[in-house]
């Protein structure tokens, strides 16, 4: 019953988003007393889930390399170039610009592999890709932003790197170490610590809400439409490199899913911790827009498990 109850929580991630953004909007007292806390929320988010990776994910990557690497080789590449490109053709101011390029250099989404599987994907790969494309985010999030913003504010490409090792990677794998030394002993509370990730996650969108209400009031259309663009752009650009490696229809699916939905959590907290909270806005508009265009994709997916 507990277990239905939090798998229940964890599939109204959007729900929650939306609820947060709105009370942050309205009540913005409560929430900006946790600014300083934003890296800790994200730590606890990544051992949250570091707690639920296996062996056996980790040994999936390694069986599977070439379609894992085509896979991570889309996510650093189809979605920080895109960005770019979107953020010239309309002309978006430098903070927004650069925002939407941190949003396309993140890994993929932990999300993407609850989202996989409801959309009758293969979470396997959905998981051997967020995995690995987590696990490169200190080298490649620093160095695609460096690349493709500089020219736009000065990037502290080593504070950033540190940033990601110590909000991502250890807090990962301390997650996984725990998991491997207590085994048996927390199996029956292990799906509390994904809704963990998914609380701090809603916590972190809605500061965001708050550092930008006024930006939000007379927001500029053309940014939520160059982070829509941005998303559809991905889930887009992933299904048809699947289609082009001639992976199944379960592996195009996953790939799609997972190239269009960014770690914009990630995006966020590194905007407000080295740069500003404008630059984070674009970031938190991806959480929005890449959970509900991935589920329009589950409900027609998970309709159709035959159409190719």
């Amino acid at each position: 019953m507990f277990n239905r109850i939090v798998s229940y929580y964890n599939r109204l991630f959007a729900l929650w988003v939306i609820l947060g953004a709105a009370a942050a909007f309205f009540y913005p007292h409560v929430f900006l007393p946790l600014k300083g806390y934003m890296e800790l929320f994200f730590a606890f988010t990544m051992f949250g889930i570091g707690m639920v990776l296996n062996i056996k994910d980790f040994e999936n990557i390694f069986r599977n390399l070439w379609v894992v690497a085509i896979g991570v080789a889309c996510q650093f590449t189809i979605m920080p170039f895109s960005a770019f490109i979107i953020s010239h053709l309309f002309h978006l101011p430098k903070e927004f610009s650069l925002g939407l390029i941190l949003t396309g250099s993140a890994p993929g989404a932990m999300a993407s592999n609850v989202l996989s599987y409801l959309a009758k994907a293969d979470v396997a790969y959905s998981v051997s890709l967020t995995t690995s494309s987590t696990l490169l985010a200190p080298l490649f999030t620093p160095s695609l932003t460096l690349l493709l913003a500089h020219t736009l504010f000065k990037i502290p490409f080593w504070a950033m790197f540190l940033s990601v090792v110590k909000m991502v990677v250890v807090p990962l794998f301390l997650g996984f170490s725990t998991k491997r030394i207590l085994t048996n002993r927390i199996d029956h509370f292990i799906t509390i610590f994904p809704a963990i990730s998914t609380t701090f996650i809603v916590f972190i969108c809605s500061l965001v809400v708050v550092l930008n209400k006024n930006y939000i009031i007379n927001m500029n259309p053309l940014i939520f439409l160059a982070v829509l663009t941005l998303n559809i752009g991905g889930l887009a650009g992933g299904y048809l490199v699947g289609k082009i490696s001639n992976f199944d229809l379960l592996k195009k699916r996953a790939l799609s899913i997972e190239i269009g939905m960014q770690n914009a959590g990630l995006g966020s907290v590194l905007a407000l911790k080295h740069f500003n909270e404008h630059v984070a806005l674009p970031a938190v508009i991806f959480v929005f827009v890449c959970i509900f265009t991935a589920s329009f994709l589950v409900q027609m997916w998970s309709k159709s498990s035959f159409s190719r």
